[in-house]
């Protein structure tokens, strides 16, 4: 079956709107490009992790970006528009595997899980990045002086649990959005590029 966007219809009771700011969409393929930057480079890169660091500080002022933007930016970007209870995560999973597009006004229930989910993990992953010290005495986080020994050293191997932790759920976010496409018949990827975006009538 074709998706509904392919030829320009609109089913009823669906409505084309605006949902994704620019600023949201920039953020969104910005940190999306950093953190499979600092990945591969922490995984591959040279062992001077020059870049590794200068990566890492760019996905900072992106968090921090990102954090100011879900209180104060526009409804769909909002924390409090997009997180929702137990209840609605559960009543919304329950219609997962229904081949129909959900033509959610902004990020699901499930979704918003995810959101939150990676922004955490990135905040705990450039937190330990600041203050670890592998020994090498050439990639020693900026910060690592201002914690003691013990910590510098626990940040090293929870560093690199983080690393592993947001491939996994990288992976998942690729997977889910695939399966949206090619199951659910509802494409996720081209409103994050114009800010378009399907939705159900309210």
């Amino acid at each position: 079956m074709r998706h509904p966007a392919d030829d320009g219809s609109i089913p009823e009771g669906v409505e084309r709107i605006r949902v994704w700011d620019p600023f949201l969409r920039v953020f969104h393929w910005l940190l999306a490009f950093l953190v499979t930057a600092s990945w591969l480079l922490g995984q591959f890169g040279p062992s001077k992790m020059t870049l590794h660091f200068w990566s890492g500080y760019a996905i900072i002022g992106l968090l921090v970006f990102r954090l100011l933007w879900g209180l104060v930016g526009p409804r769909p970007a909002r924390f409090i528009h997009f997180i929702k209870g137990p209840r609605a995560v559960w009543t919304y999973s329950r219609r997962f595997f229904v081949r129909e597009p959900s033509f959610w006004n902004g990020h699901n229930p499930m979704g918003a899980l995810s959101v939150i989910a990676i922004l955490g993990l990135l905040v705990v992953q450039v937190a330990t990045g600041l203050v670890s010290d592998p020994d090498d005495f050439i990639n020693v986080g900026p910060l690592a002086d201002q914690v003691s020994r013990a910590t510098r050293k626990a940040a090293v191997g929870w560093h690199h649990l983080g690393a592993t932790l947001i491939l996994i759920l990288v992976l998942i976010h690729v997977g889910v959005v695939l399966w949206y496409r090619f199951w659910k018949r509802e494409d996720l990827v081209r409103p994050m590029i114009t800010g378009w975006k399907l939705v159900r009538k309210e």
